[in-house]
């Protein structure tokens, strides 16, 4: 991937975002696994499930589209 000096990809703080939003999810269905609210399928545990989901997604784009240290080759011209 060709990035620009200076240029963070949008991507990476979409990937923040989904780790953020992944581990408070997962957190959330942690501290509800005893006691599943009263719904159709909570024992299925889907706070759990897409909390972990997100999470991995959100590493992903984090560690994978994460800003680069420059090179220290000055650009040539």
């Amino acid at each position: 991937m060709a990035q620009e000096q200076g240029v963070i990809p949008v991507w990476f703080f979409v990937g923040i975002i989904l780790l953020i939003y992944g581990v408070l999810i997962f957190i959330t269905g942690i501290a509800e696994f005893g006691s599943p609210p009263p719904t159709v399928l909570a024992e299925l545990h889907a706070p759990v499930w897409w909390g972990a989901i997100l999470t991995l997604i959100g590493g992903f784009y984090t560690f994978f589209f994460r800003p680069k240290k420059p090179s220290g080759n000055p650009p040539a011209g």
